[in-house]
């Protein structure tokens, strides 16, 4: 049973969205120079519940930008242009021809990166009437639902992950007339990863891998791989999982890419869709 917590004395509602992860968190202007205690409480909150839900904020690119550097340094996408003033911003948008948006499918931010992002910070800018919501998956749930054997022969396999399905040159990643592409000759490039993550400040594990850029299993045959990855893929996603955000004009979401996947539903065709993206550097997964 899920109940309302109280972080004082910063004196931010913590409400849980779902049983398994996901929080709305009230009580906090996120426009504010926040200082240290707020900060520390809502960090606390986002390695306990994944997912962190800020409801009527009003926020400018540059307030945005300033709350995300309170939680580490802000990262630049490689292969998505920025926005002109602000490098570090994605503005994630959808017009009402566009058949596939950015962020559709089950995927981890960016873990073809040697150092993968520890979060991402989502405002919502312009919403289409109805639709538009993102879903997230726990992966520690996930990992603690497997039987101890499967944990038992996950820990230690390396996955690979690369950009290339994405955002090499025909990749599906940003099919918007108002985003575009760069660097797409270097997407090809791999890295490994651990199928099994620790993060590093709850000290809990959970999988890494995910169907946008985990390619295959080190050291297994292809079809032993193939056969692995499905099922963790499909499993990873189960609903029982999932926390669902349904988005309103001024909602800031949070969340910790160390520990879920999301998939940004693409339900409103025929209407724009205006979303600014910030994310804070990680550091590399064990």
């Amino acid at each position: 049973m899920t109940t309302t917590t109280h972080l004082n004395p910063a004196g931010i509602e913590v409400r849980p969205i779902s049983g398994v992860h996901g929080a709305e968190v009230d009580g906090i202007d996120l426009s504010t120079d926040l200082d240290d205690e707020a900060v520390a409480a809502i960090r606390s909150a986002f390695v306990e519940h994944h997912v962190l839900v800020f409801r009527d904020q009003d926020l400018s690119p540059e307030q945005q930008l300033a709350f995300g550097r309170r939680f580490g340094e802000l990262d630049t996408h490689p292969f998505v242009e920025g926005n002109a003033d602000h490098p570090e911003l994605l503005d994630v948008v959808t017009v009402p021809e566009d058949r596939i948006n950015f962020g559709g499918g089950w995927h981890t931010d960016v873990t073809f990166l040697d150092e993968p992002d520890l979060g991402s910070i989502l405002y919502a800018v312009e919403l289409p009437p109805t639709g538009g919501d993102t879903l997230f998956a726990d992966q520690q749930a996930a990992y603690d639902a497997l039987s101890p054997t499967m944990r038992g022969m996950l820990d230690g396999l390396v996955a690979v992950h690369t950009a290339g399905p994405q955002y090499a040159e025909g990749g599906q990643s940003t099919k918007s007339a108002e985003m575009s592409t760069k660097n797409s000759d270097l997407a090809a490039r791999t890295v490994e990863h651990p199928v099994v993550r620790t993060h590093p400040e709850s000290g809990r594990k959970g999988l890494y891998v995910n169907r946008a850029f985990t390619t295959r299993i080190r050291g297994l045959a292809r079809a032993e791989s193939d056969a692995i990855l499905e099922f963790l893929l499909t499993h990873a996603t189960h609903e029982r999982f999932t926390c669902r955000v349904r988005w309103e004009p001024g909602t800031l979401t949070m969340w910790d890419n160390r520990s879920v996947q999301h998939y940004a539903l693409h339900d409103y065709a025929g209407h724009r869709r205006h979303m600014r993206r910030i994310t804070v550097q990680g550091d590399r997964p064990r």
